[in-house]
């Protein structure tokens, strides 16, 4: 059976009668996680041969025996398939008409919509299809903070909201660096954004950063050396285009309250999260150097960025940095007006 997003949570910590859970889509850190969460939930030590079989996706011959072998320390069984595809239908559907308490996990990314393995886990109602994709806005902010709260940490608003803003489409990256998080803090802790920026202030989400701010305010060399920095530390496109898209409509929203009427100061102060104080001149400039209108137009290129490097084989490097050199150019045309 297919499970809807609310109830992947409850599934994982309760695995109940399920006999196989198929896990599938674009985010290998994601996926690789919730098995390993439902794996502890039968078998809390996964260290435990007698009760944990770890398999590639080479082992299909081996799948019904490890099905059906006997517990000897007591207790369900757990076959863990990595990497899993079509090859385990058949077996798997063949282990499904004979009895067994065996949870069988089997990790999939990247598994076609339409792949025989996936329609299996679907029709069955002693199985649990769910899809991993990668978080983003509230969703990803709810898994931080969820995160974070495992270790009784408490994070400020516009630092949770500034932090997910930095972070890529792949949940194991994204569990690292709240990982970072979690050690400065300490048990029970408090995170600033303040102590978000000092914490992470080596991350690829810097980088970004940088080439947002510098893109924006016309200087095209630190552009540049910025997102070859951002693409260097393993930044997806995806995870630039998001971020640009975000400056943008925070540039756009000051622009806006300058064009009513209120001060450059008075308009940054304005913005949620507040604009870093590292940043106010660059930000600054870049509100002398475009209008609201052009800061239209650019996010909405933004957003064909990301739908661009969402195309399967597409160049996404290369239209990232041309993107970013063409925001410099523009906000250097402005200079000029």
């Amino acid at each position: 059976m297919k499970i809807d997003a609310r109830s992947v949570a409850r599934i994982l910590r309760e695995p109940g009668a399920l006999r196989v859970i198929l896990l599938h889509g674009d985010d290998s850190g994601l996926i690789r996680e919730r098995a390993r969460l439902a794996a502890t939930a039968i078998a809390p030590n996964l260290d435990d041969p007698f009760r944990v079989a770890v398999l590639d996706r080479d082992a299909a011959d081996r799948l019904d025996e490890e099905i059906f072998a006997l517990s000897l320390a007591g207790g369900r069984r757990v076959v863990w398939v990595r990497d899993g595809g079509d090859s385990l239908t058949a077996p798997l559907k063949a282990s499904l008409a004979r009895p067994s308490d065996t949870l069988v996990i089997v990790e999939a990314p990247g598994l076609a919509s339409r792949a025989r393995l996936r329609a299996l886990a679907e029709a069955q109602a002693d199985c649990a299809a769910i899809a991993c994709y990668p978080e983003e806005g509230r969703a990803l902010e709810a898994s931080i903070r969820q995160m974070l709260a495992e270790e009784d940490i408490r994070i400020d608003p516009d630092a949770l909201s500034w932090f997910a803003g930095l972070l890529g489409p792949n949940r194991a990256a994204t569990r690292g660096e709240v990982e970072k998080l979690a050690l400065y803090a300490g048990r029970g802790g408090q995170l600033s954004l303040d102590d978000v920026r000092m914490c992470i202030g080596d991350a690829a989400g810097v980088s970004l950063e940088d080439a947002a701010f510098a893109a924006t305010a016309g200087d095209r060399a630190g552009a540049d050396t910025a997102i070859e920095r951002a693409l260097a530390e393993g930044t997806s496109p995806i995870a630039v285009a998001r971020s640009l898209l975000s400056h943008l409509h925070r540039l756009r929203r000051a622009r806006i309250a300058m064009d009513g009427g209120q001060s450059r100061a008075d308009a940054m102060r304005g913005l949620r999260p507040p604009v870093f104080f590292k940043r106010t001149d660059a930000f600054g400039q870049a509100l002398s150097l475009w209008t609201a209108a052009r800061l239209m137009e650019a996010a909405e290129q933004t957003q064909r960025l990301e739908l661009e490097c969402k195309q399967t084989g597409a160049p996404d490097l290369a239209l990232c940095r041309r993107h970013i050199a063409r925001l410099a150019a523009t906000a250097m045309a402005g200079r000029r007006r």
